[in-house]
């Protein structure tokens, strides 16, 4: 669907409208509160894309008497944007090429070079807390290097350009 920032409407594929209804605020486990516009559609009687618009078979009310209705966060939309452009630039080009060449090796420095085969402790959260201080050692391991060799700041590979 389309949307039309400056009058704040979806427009779908019949070209009927979805205007803002409300904001409803929702607070989460750990306390973040979101915020989830709420746009219905104004008709939609006689729609040719009724069926492929609106989802979900478990509703009583018959599919000829529904309307459209959609959620959006729009705070969520606006980071979403901002990451892809992140991801998108030179610069994350660069990075995601790099970390593809650094995670797997982790993998192997820890099975390999630590000889780790199996977990020495028994229970979730001591298997939890043995597996977040085995992927730590490896950039420990790493940071240890750099500090004796006086290469902080700087890359552990060149940053090659992306296609």
């Amino acid at each position: 669907m389309d949307y039309d920032e400056d009058y704040d409407y979806y427009t779908c594929e019949n070209n009927k409208k979805l205007a803002a209804s409300r904001i409803i605020k929702r607070k989460s486990k750990t306390g973040y509160i979101s915020e989830k516009a709420t746009y219905i559609c104004e008709d939609c009687r006689n729609c040719s894309y009724k069926s492929k618009c609106i989802r979900g078979n478990n509703c009583r009310t018959p599919l000829v008497e529904r309307t459209k209705s959609l959620e959006t966060s729009n705070l969520f939309i606006k980071f979403r944007k901002e990451n892809l452009e992140r991801i998108i630039s030179r610069e994350g080009c660069a990075l995601r090429i790099n970390r593809s060449i650094k995670a797997e090796g982790s993998f192997a420095q820890i099975k390999q070079d630590m000889g780790f085969r199996r977990f020495l402790l028994k229970g979730k959260q001591n298997v939890w807390a043995e597996s977040i201080l085995l992927a730590m050692t490896p950039n420990v391991n790493k940071l240890h290097n750099k500090i004796q060799s006086e290469r902080t700041g700087t890359h552990l590979f060149s940053l090659k350009n992306s296609a």
